[in-house]
């Protein structure tokens, strides 16, 4: 197994202000949409293509804005470290409809940033970069 990983995640929030966060099969951390890039993939490319493949939505990149880089420990791989380019999105229901988990996920739920902080089973890239990140944006945006 490798010991440091490529990824692309996915912080997607709806007008609710909550985050929708998936656990895959066999894996026991909640963490954001997303997964590793493909041989030659670009950032942006592999998070269309991770949320495609997850959620059943085709996005084009306008739908996604880059909001950095994290590096740290991966949240499944024992001994492995990750550098997980960050995108935001927001999930538009009228267009994307449902939020629905495929390929690799056992289950996706809506959760609001702060209460999911709180939780103990959550991936170190959710938990110290991804949820505080949304709670600030959150925070810095007026009410609708």
């Amino acid at each position: 197994m490798p010991d440091h990983l490529n990824v692309a995640a996915v912080a997607i929030t709806n007008v609710k202000g909550q985050i929708f966060l998936v656990r895959k099969r066999g894996t026991t951390r909640w963490m954001q949409p997303g997964g590793k890039l493909e041989a030659g993939e670009a950032p942006l490319a592999a998070a269309l293509r991770e949320v495609a493949e997850e959620l059943g939505v085709s996005w084009g990149p306008e739908r996604l804005c880059a909001a950095g880089t994290w590096h740290g420990a991966a949240a499944n791989e024992a001994g492995t470290t990750v550098t997980a380019h960050l995108f935001d999105a927001a999930w538009d229901p009228v267009h994307d409809g449902v939020a629905r988990v495929g390929a690799e996920l056992a289950e996706g739920e809506w959760m609001d940033p702060l209460v999911a902080l709180r939780r103990d089973d959550l991936a170190p890239l959710l938990s110290d970069r991804v949820l505080p990140h949304v709670a600030a944006i959150q925070a810095a945006t007026p009410p609708r």
